[in-house]
């Protein structure tokens, strides 16, 4: 298998605070991979320099084989981890939106996932509360048919049932063959569906294993060893 996403000596500060210190990564194609860690640890910044929002102090990142551009964007689907949809849009506008910049978009399979959460095409996105807003997003990114889906903490600060939703959105949209790399805290709401586990704390990989490996190892599941790393 090729390498989908690959961190070489990876560095990134924020003046004279460092965010990231000389990570060495490289994640194959397919497999649901957690990028795991406390607030503060690094994930969203590495999620910002494989999106190419970010660029390293140091080191390199490569999506696909290449630095990230609009070609690595064309085949990654990203999901922020804050509300980034316009207000004044219907649902069904935001969705013509995601099929004007994306050649992958599958609007079916966006209005499929729609029609399980109840929600009106014709609805205003300002009148959807804040748990549909946050679905819609997921919906938007999961409706595409990319090679890597990069979530950031997708599932902050949700009720359980949208927690059940998003994780099933995740597992029966994503595209044949592709990769889902999640990046969150709450390690034992995922810890069902992750072929692969990255714990990162204070900018350094502190365990790159496959999750099943990983608990027969250690004899725990990745939600005890992960208490057990971070302890205060």
């Amino acid at each position: 298998m090729s390498a989908i996403l690959q961190c070489e000596g990876l560095y990134k500060s924020y003046g004279n605070a460092p965010a990231l210190s000389g990570i060495d990564l490289s994640i194959e194609e397919g497999g649901v991979i957690g990028l795991l860690g406390p607030n503060g640890s690094g994930k969203s910044t590495l999620i910002k320099l494989a999106m190419g929002m970010l660029q390293p102090t140091g080191g390199r990142i490569l999506v696909g084989g290449i630095k990230p551009c609009p070609q690595t964007k064309a085949f990654t689907a990203y999901l922020p981890d804050a509300h980034f949809l316009s207000e004044w849009m219907t649902v069904d506008r935001a969705m013509k939106f995601s099929a004007d910049f994306f050649t992958d978009f599958d609007g079916a399979k966006a209005e499929s996932m729609l029609s399980r959460l109840g929600i009106s095409p014709q609805q205003k996105i300002k009148t959807l509360s804040k748990g549909n807003k946050e679905k819609l997003g997921l919906i938007l990114t999961m409706a595409r048919n990319a090679r890597l889906y990069i979530l950031d903490e997708p599932i902050a600060g949700v009720d359980p049932a949208a927690r059940d939703f998003i994780l099933d959105a995740v597992m029966l949209n994503r595209a044949p063959g592709s990769t889902v790399f999640l990046c969150t805290h709450l390690i034992a709401d995922i810890e069902p569906i992750l072929t692969h586990a990255i714990f990162i704390c204070n900018g350094r990989i502190m365990l790159d294993a496959p999750a099943e490996e990983t608990r027969q190892r250690e004899g725990k599941t990745l939600d005890e060893l992960f208490r057990e790393m971070f302890r205060w």
